[in-house]
């Protein structure tokens, strides 16, 4: 049912998803287990990570059989469709599909929306359900214990302004034009962004393969001078970390311990770090000090797997857990070195060679870390790379710091545009456009006859029944 409230703009009326798109598709998509998946199937499967926030991201990889979709009951998507996101993040981010090469369906935390008709327009929906009021009311509606999502039924409940399909139109031509250019503006923010990576990349690997010292050595005239070529156990303690379980609740002594999602590529982040329960017996095998090297073990992809970050003393005491890896040098000098190492490419290669298996499963042991290969300067040739490759990748840092606050301006930019239009400040009202209320109206009672129509299409008629003689 459609209302007329307060501070809705002229001409507008206010209606629920549910209602505006009564007639049409609204569903969610499939339940689609990874058995009845097949990587040479003919059906693309839509994932949450090709839902962008306004932008289809096309990343997934991932499809099934014609013949699985059918045995599923599978709802194939149609080029235009609106895909909405019921998993963060963001949670409700929608965008339009714009078809594919294959036929494709999607997966169960993706919400397809597909109008009847011309009304509403897709694109005008889409970006209505961008917009930060009507983020905020599926952020309100949220739930879930350990991830968030909003139901397809208390999406459908959310009631959103709505204008005539005049002005929708009006709206979308002049979002194409402002979202267009600073689309633009955003993709080279972000490629820029990807070249200072490249370029960090670049320096790290220079640096290990002694081409970022070259010049310091002919300046001074170090001639004949070799690397060491040793391996991360000859050099310093690999040890694991304790096994979280219930019976850790028990235990008296309660420590922050550090678990694989504090653990980045050269970065530690400590926010929401936890309390673990150990034996006092336990503590000190597991306990961390400064300059710890920390190596994720993983279990996953190769790109994940090894991530590595020197540990900083910020929080004491605290202890790891056991998918956390810790190698204490036997010279505290050659952390930052092992830590800049691993991170080169010539160093993921290494890494990416220990953790591969026959079976397909990527993870890292005590083993095969202690194996990790490295080669290390003399002392003071490796103090002169360590300078240069903190002198540029904090040039480089600073670049991109500038580049991320550029893109939250934009992002910022983006939201208010589409704020705008949801408040019908956008584009100036036509008085001789058709209330909306009045279209929604003629609109629904259109939708209801034509239901109407086919089920009376499709009734059999009864069997005339023969009188019974008296």
């Amino acid at each position: 049912m459609s209302t007329v409230n307060e501070g809705t703009p002229a001409g507008w009326a206010e209606t629920t998803l549910q209602d505006l798109l009564a007639g049409g598709l609204f569903s969610d998509g499939d339940w689609v287990e990874s058995k009845d998946q097949d990587p040479a199937g003919d059906v693309r499967l839509i994932q949450l990570a090709d839902l962008g926030d306004g932008v289809y991201r096309n990343r997934s990889n991932r499809f099934l059989t014609t013949r699985k979709a059918n045995e599923l009951k599978c709802t194939f998507l149609a080029p235009g469709d609106i895909l909405v996101a019921r998993m963060p993040e963001p949670l409700g981010r929608a965008c339009i599909f714009p078809g594919d090469t294959k036929a494709a369906v999607t997966v169960v935390d993706v919400c397809i929306l597909r109008p009847p008709g011309a009304y509403p327009d897709a694109r005008w929906l889409a970006n209505t359900l961008n917009c930060p009021s009507v983020r905020s009311r599926i952020l309100e509606l949220q739930s879930g214990s350990t991830r968030q999502r909003i139901s397809r039924r208390n999406l459908a409940a959310i009631r959103i302004p709505v204008p005539s399909l005049a002005e929708q139109y009006r709206i979308v031509d002049k979002l194409d034009a402002l979202l267009s250019d600073l689309d633009v503006e955003i993709a080279a923010l972000n490629r820029s962004l990807k070249k200072l990576k490249r370029y960090r990349h670049a320096v790290f690997k220079a640096a290990v393969e002694g081409g970022l010292s070259r010049e310091w050595r002919d300046s001074n005239q170090i001639r004949g001078v070799a690397w060491t070529l040793t391996s991360v156990g000859e050099i310093g303690a690999v040890t694991g970390g304790l096994t979280k379980n219930p019976k850790r609740e028990r235990c008296n002594l309660r420590l922050p311990y550090l678990r694989v999602a504090n653990v980045y590529a050269g970065e530690l982040r400590l926010d929401g770090v936890e309390n673990m329960g150990l034996d006092i017996s336990e503590l000190q095998r597991a306990s961390l000090q400064r300059g710890d090297l920390l190596v994720v073990e993983g279990n996953g992809s190769p790109d994940q797997i090894g991530r590595v970050a020197v540990w900083d003393g910020s929080i004491e005491p605290c202890v790891h857990q056991n998918h956390i890896i810790k190698v204490r040098f036997d010279d505290p000098k050659l952390s930052e070195w092992a830590e800049l190492f691993l991170l080169s490419p010539v160093g993921r290669d290494k890494i990416r060679e220990a953790a591969s298996s026959t079976s397909g499963l990527y993870t890292l042991s005590i083993s095969k870390v202690s194996a990790l290969p490295i080669a290390i300067p003399p002392e003071e040739e490796r103090v002169a790379i360590l300078s240069e490759v903190n002198r540029l990748t904090s040039v480089q840092e600073n670049l991109a710091t500038s580049l991320r606050a550029n893109l939250l301006r934009a992002a910022r930019l983006r939201q208010s545009i589409l704020e705008k239009a949801f408040r019908g400040e956008l584009v100036p009202q036509d008085p001789n456009d058709e209330p909306a209320s009045v279209l929604l109206e003629r609109i629904r009672a259109e939708r209801a006859a034509s239901a109407q129509s086919k089920l009376a299409r499709t009734r059999k008629p009864r069997a005339q029944q023969t009188p019974v003689a008296q």
